[in-house]
C-alpha cells in the first residue's frame, strides 16, 4: 500500500516539475529535498546551467522519467538490490509509513519555508557571472524583488563556482534585507565557502564580517566557525590574524577546544613566532585540551624546529598523561632535539625509560642519540652506564656507540678505561674501525705517551690494510709538540709506504713546526720539493716563513764570520 502511494507522489512530483516553467516549490522540511537527491543516481543532470548540477534541486531529475512509466519508478523504489552502486538499505516501516526503504519524509513538520527556485537559480546565475561587481549586484537583488529565508540564503552560499568576494557581497546584502535573520547554519556555510579561496583579500573580508556580526548577533558564532577561520589564516600563513581570532572566543562567548589550540599554535608556528606559540600552548596545557596524537607529533615538531625543545617536551609529557602516544618516529625526534643541549639531556634520559620490551631492542638510534650528547657534555660515566646497560637488556650497541664512550674517555685522559672498552667491543664480535684506533692514539698522542700511541698504531696495521691521514696526522702532532720533527718527518715518509698520501695540510703544519721550533729550513725545503712532486700547492705565509728562517740563518752566519775575522 505505502509503496503504490509513493509512487504515485513521485511519478506527479516529476510530472509537475517538467511541465510548469516556473516552478515554486513548498518544502515542509529539507528532508523532502533528500527524497528527490536519494534518486540523483538514476538520472542525468541537464548541462543547461551549472545550479542544475546540484543534487538538491528538482530540476536534477531525469528527462527520461516517462510519468507513464510506473514501473521505471517502482523499480527503483522497491528493488534497492538490482541497483548497481546499492545506495539503499531496507529500513523497518515505523511511524506509520513515514519512513521508507532507504529514505525517509517527515509528514509531521508543519513549519515550512518556500525556495522560489526560479529566482534561485537566476540569484546564482548573477553571482557567477558577475565577477567581482559587488556594488552593481546590490542593485540587481532589489531589483529582483527576492523573498529570503536561511534555506534560500544556504543554498545560494553552498553553491560551487561562485566567486568568494561575491558571496560575502551577497550575504552583507541579506542581512540588510528585514525578511532575513542572521543564523548560525548560514554563517558556517559562508565561511566555509569562502574558506575555499585562497586569496587572502578574501579571508580578511570575511574575518571583519564575522567581527561584526559577533557584535551585532549574540549566540550565532561557535567554535566551529571561528576554528575554521583559523585554520585558513595557518593554511596562508597568517599567524597574527590566527592569533587575533584565537583571542576573540571569550568575547563572543566561545570556549577554545583542542582544534582551536592546535590551529592557532600552527599557524603562528609556520611565522616562526615561537613566543607567541608557547604563550597559547601553555594555555592548552593547563586546559588539558590536546588534539589526537597526530596533530601532537606536529606540535613536538614545530617546536623542536624553533628549538623549542622544553616546552615539546612538556606537551609529550601531557599527552602521555592522556594516552595520546605519538608515533615512535615524534619520540626519537623530540629526543635527538633534546640531545643537542647541555641542560635537557637528562630529559632524554628519562624518556628512555618509554622503550620496554620489544620496542627496547629496536630502539638504537635514541640510545646512540643520548649517549653521543652524554659525550659531548663531557658525562662520561653515564655515557659508560648506559652503554652497559644496553650490553644487558638491548638494544645492542653497535661500532658507532662504542666509539662515541671510547673518543670520550680517551678526551678524559682515561686511557685505561677507553682500552677495556675496546676490548669489551672486541669480545662482542665487533671489530675496532680506523676511528677507534685513531681516538685512542689520540688520547695517548695528547698526554705524551708515544709509545704506546706507537704501539695501537701497529696492532691498526695488522687489522687494516690502510689508515687514514687523520691516524698519522694524530701521531705527528704529537711528535712536533715533543719537538721530536725527526720521527715526524719519519713518520710522514712511512705514511707513504703505506698507501696513505700527506695531503697538503699535513706538510703545512709540519713544514712550519720545523721552521718556528726547530729553525731547520733545509728539512723543510725537501718537504716543499715533496710537494711539488705530489703536485700539492703550499701557501705564500708558509712559503714565507722558510725564506725568513733561510734569511735569517744566513744573517746569522755572516755576522758570525765578521765577528771571527775581528
Amino acid at each position: 500500500m505505502w509503496r503504490s502511494a509513493t509512487v504515485s507522489l513521485f511519478k506527479n512530483a516529476a510530472k509537475k516539475f517538467r511541465t510548469i516553467p516556473n516552478p515554486s516549490v513548498v518544502c515542509s522540511s529539507s528532508s523532502q529535498l533528500a527524497l528527490i537527491s536519494r534518486f540523483q543516481h538514476f538520472s542525468t543532470p541537464k548541462p543547461s546551467f551549472l545550479v542544475s548540477q546540484n543534487p538538491r534541486f528538482f530540476s536534477n531529475l531525469s528527462p527520461d522519467i516517462d510519468g507513464d512509466d510506473d514501473s521505471t519508478i517502482e523499480s527503483a523504489i522497491c528493488s534497492p538490490s538490482e541497483s548497481e552502486d546499492q545506495h539503499f538499505s531496507p529500513i523497518s516501516d515505523e511511524n506509520d509509513g513515514t519512513q521508507i526503504e532507504g529514505f525517509e519524509v517527515d509528514l509531521d513538520k508543519s513549519e515550512g519555508f518556500e525556495v522560489d527556485l526560479d529566482k534561485l537559480e537566476s540569484v546564482l546565475s548573477l553571482l557567477q557571472s558577475s565577477g567581482d561587481a559587488v556594488g552593481s549586484l546590490e542593485s540587481s537583488f532589489n531589483a529582483m524583488g527576492l523573498s529570503l529565508n536561511e534555506e534560500f540564503v544556504v543554498r545560494v552560499l553552498e553553491t560551487p563556482f561562485v566567486p568568494a568576494n561575491n558571496l560575502i557581497g551577497f550575504f552583507k546584502w541579506s542581512w540588510k534585507n528585514p525578511g532575513f535573520s542572521v543564523t548560525t547554519r548560514a554563517v558556517d556555510a559562508l565561511v566555509r565557502a569562502v574558506c575555499q579561496s585562497v586569496r587572502r583579500k578574501d579571508t580578511y573580508s570575511l574575518w571583519d564580517l564575522v567581527k561584526e556580526i559577533g557584535e551585532k548577533e549574540n549566540g550565532v558564532l561557535n567554535v566551529g566557525i571561528l576554528n575554521e577561520l583559523i585554520a585558513q589564516f595557518a593554511k596562508l600563513g597568517k599567524g597574527k590574524a590566527g592569533l587575533e581570532v584565537f583571542n576573540a572566543f571569550g568575547e563572543y562567548g566561545c570556549e577554545p577546544n583542542a582544534d582551536s589550540y592546535y590551529f592557532t599554535i600552527e599557524a603562528l608556528c609556520r611565522r616562526s613566532i615561537f613566543d607567541w606559540a608557547l604563550s597559547v600552548c601553555e594555555k592548552m596545557l593547563n586546559a588539558s585540551s590536546l588534539p589526537d596524537s597526530e596533530k601532537v607529533w606536529n606540535i613536538i615538531s614545530w617546536f623542536c624546529k624553533g628549538r623549542k625543545v622544553k616546552d615539546a617536551y612538556l606537551v609529550y609529557l601531557l599527552a602521555k598523561e592522556k594516552n595520546k602516544y605519538p608515533p615512535k618516529t615524534t619520540v626519537n625526534f623530540l629526543i635527538a632535539s633534546l640531545c643537542r643541549e647541555d641542560g635537557t639531556i637528562s630529559m632524554a634520559v628519562e624518556m628512555l625509560d618509554d622503550f620496554s620490551g620489544e620496542e627496547c631492542k629496536y630502539a638504537i638510534k635514541p640510545y646512540t642519540a643520548v649517549i653521543r650528547g652524554l659525550c659531548r657534555s663531557k658525562d662520561v660515566d653515564g655515557a659508560k652506564r648506559l652503554l652497559l646497560k644496553m650490553i644487558e637488556a638491548g638494544p645492542p650497541p653497535g661500532n658507532a656507540v662504542f666509539n662515541f664512550v671510547i673518543n670520550g674517555l680517551s678526551k678524559a685522559g682515561e686511557m685505561e678505561e677507553a682500552m677495556k672498552m675496546m676490548k669489551l667491543m672486541e669480545t662482542r664480535g665487533l671489530k675496532p674501525d680506523v676511528y677507534t684506533y685513531s681516538v685512542i692514539m689520540s688520547g695517548y698522542a695528547h698526554g705524551g705517551m708515544m709509545e704506546e700511541a706507537c704501539r695501537v698504531l701497529s696492532e691498526a696495521k695488522r687489522n687494516h690494510s690502510k689508515l687514514s691521514p687523520v691516524t698519522y696526522h694524530t701521531l705527528i702532532r704529537g711528535y712536533c709538540k715533543l719537538e721530536q720533527f725527526d720521527k715526524a718527518v719519519e713518520l710522514l715518509g712511512e705514511m707513504k709506504e703505506h698507501g696513505v698520501q700527506p695531503n697538503t695540510d699535513e706538510y703545512n703544519k709540519l713544514i712550519q713546526s720545523l721552521c718556528l721550533k726547530a729553525l731547520d729550513w733545509q728539512t723543510a725545503e725537501k718537504l716543499l720539493e715533496e710537494m711539488k712532486q705530489n703536485g700539492l700547492h703550499l701557501n705564500g705565509i708558509t712559503r714565507g716563513l722558510i725564506r725568513a728562517v733561510k734569511e735569517l740563518e744566513e744573517e746569522g752566519r755572516a755576522t758570525e764570520e765578521l765577528r771571527v775575522e775581528a
